[in-house]
């Protein structure tokens, strides 16, 4: 089994977990929101602990979705001097770029956890929990994101268009 399956296979099971703590996330949020919003305006009350577990839900959905976005293509890019380039150097500037981008998830995948660590002390307000726990989806996103970024960058699977 080649580095380019053993990758796929990698990855193809990181985006089914990050997929649905995607979706588990997002639901959480709405519903952590709506039961505040009832609590507010209905009881006249509300929950301690509502803001810091729906921004919680938020960070993680929005960092585990990224990888999401980078497999699938769908980030904003500016390709309006590449698209002007033959497809052989198209396809070697779209190479280096993943190359590029692959490192830099690396450098934050490593300064997150550096992060983490010097805040896993710190806790939260209303939850007893670390205020670490805002950087554990930057330090699973970013290395998810580097995976799909350099298998890209080595085996890119079709020509820069």
């Amino acid at each position: 089994m080649g580095v380019d399956r053993i990758l796929t296979l990698i990855l193809t099971r990181a985006d089914t977990g990050a997929r649905y703590l995607v979706i588990l996330g997002a639901a959480a949020m709405v519903a952590v929101v709506s039961a505040q919003v009832v609590m507010r305006y209905v009881f006249n009350g509300s929950f301690d602990w509502a803001d810091e577990v729906s921004r919680i839900a938020f960070v993680w959905t929005i960092f585990l979705a990224i990888p999401l976005g980078i497999r699938d293509g769908t980030h904003v890019g500016i390709e309006l001097l590449v698209k002007r380039f033959p497809s052989g150097l198209r396809s070697l500037v779209a190479r280096a770029t993943n190359a590029i981008a692959a490192a830099m998830m690396l450098v934050m995948f490593w300064t997150s956890i550096v992060v983490a660590l010097a805040t896993w002390s710190e806790r939260l307000g209303a939850i007893n929990l670390t205020s670490s726990i805002f950087f554990f989806p930057v330090i699973i996103g970013a290395l998810h994101c580097a995976l799909h970024l350099a298998q890209m960058a080595l085996f890119p699977s079709e020509p820069a268009s």
